[in-house]
């Protein structure tokens, strides 16, 4: 082959070339170094010092010009080759998707907080918050439970390096609430608290509870019956029914368990309340004296009552669940179901 039909042929591959590879191909064709060029080049050898000064000369110049034609294409096609991938793969970000976004969803617990303070607020209770990081006064002293009281053991307690410790309950704001506001009060506190427990199905080590506290001149037993009557009648919409048995915390005088007929069974008996008919909800009694002295009120004059409830618990029931620790797993298959 002469070098005239050489060099059209290679230009003509270099053009046609549809990718990055079939340059490189080209060129290994025609100038690597068992190309077509070369191969050329070792024959000189072999012809008049004239002929092969001349055919040298210009295999090295078509040499030149082909490895130009190849840089010059190859800067070409890329800026087309990036061009058209840029385009294949461009997205328009302001168009509306194909596939509808999930949507999000409140956490059960969210909403179950949501509700219970939506119903206490319409019978009049106003919403306080307060610090998860207490102290023992707080926390302990001015609820009736002095250090080395055998009542501590009742809370497992989570204590910091810096005196401090996490609140086992929410009763601490309604002391702090006290402290700096005067009776009459109507007050629920909800939020996060931490004990130092094993858990299981029915207990974590942070849950959510909602207490509630209500002092005036003539509250009773009476007022705060009816008053969960309703609350749990707006909450679970339906009839409930309740009953107060004896207990003891040393926060309240007299102190009861509060258990609500089973809502599952409607009372006849069911393994959601092992049978008896009844599910256990919540502590209460009527503010015991010595907490009302702590924060500089005068038993003689006002009294109260005040409750505690896990929102935790309210949720299992409300949605018949019974782990508490599914709440807590963040797993979407569970939370996407509310």
């Amino acid at each position: 082959m002469d070098l005239n039909s050489l060099k059209k042929k290679a230009q003509k591959e270099i053009e046609n070339a549809k990718d990055l590879k079939q340059l490189d191909e080209a060129y290994k064709k025609y100038l690597g170094k068992k190309g077509e060029l070369n191969k050329i080049l070792k024959t000189l050898k072999d012809l008049p010092i004239e002929e092969r000064k001349r055919i040298g000369k210009e295999a090295n110049k078509i040499k030149k010009e082909l490895k130009e034609r190849i840089k010059e294409t190859k800067k070409t096609k890329k800026e087309k080759f990036q061009k058209e991938r840029e385009e294949k793969e461009w997205i328009d970000i302001s168009a509306p998707g194909k596939i509808p976004a999930t949507k999000g969803h409140i956490h059960p617990i969210t909403q179950i907080g949501n509700k219970a303070e939506e119903v206490f607020r319409g019978l009049g209770f106003s919403l306080i918050q307060g610090p998860e990081m207490e102290d023992e006064w707080h926390n302990f002293d001015a609820l009736n439970i002095p250090k080395n009281h055998p009542a501590r053991d009742m809370w497992d307690t989570f204590y910091l390096e810096n005196g401090k410790l996490l609140r086992t309950h929410t009763s601490p704001v309604q002391i702090r609430y006290m402290e700096s506001n005067n009776p009459p009060l109507r007050i629920i506190v909800p939020g996060r608290v931490f004990r130092y427990e094993a858990t299981d199905a029915s207990h974590e080590f942070n849950f959510y509870q909602l207490e509630g506290l209500m002092v005036d001149k003539k509250v009773t037993a009476a007022n705060f019956r009816a008053i969960i009557e309703e609350f749990l009648d707006s909450f679970f919409e339906k009839d409930t029914k309740i009953r107060l048995r004896p207990s003891y915390f040393p926060f309240t005088e007299p102190s009861f368990e509060v258990d609500m007929r089973c809502i599952n069974c409607g009372g006849k008996g069911c393994s959601v309340c092992s049978q008896t008919g009844w599910l256990e909800l919540m502590g209460a009694g009527m503010v015991h004296p010595e907490v009302l002295k702590s924060v500089g009120y005068k038993p003689d004059k006002w009294q109260g009552f005040a409750f505690g409830i896990g929102l935790d618990r309210l949720a299992m029931l409300k949605y018949n669940i019974n782990d508490i620790r599914l709440f807590y797993s963040s797993d979407l298959r569970f939370l996407s179901q509310f």
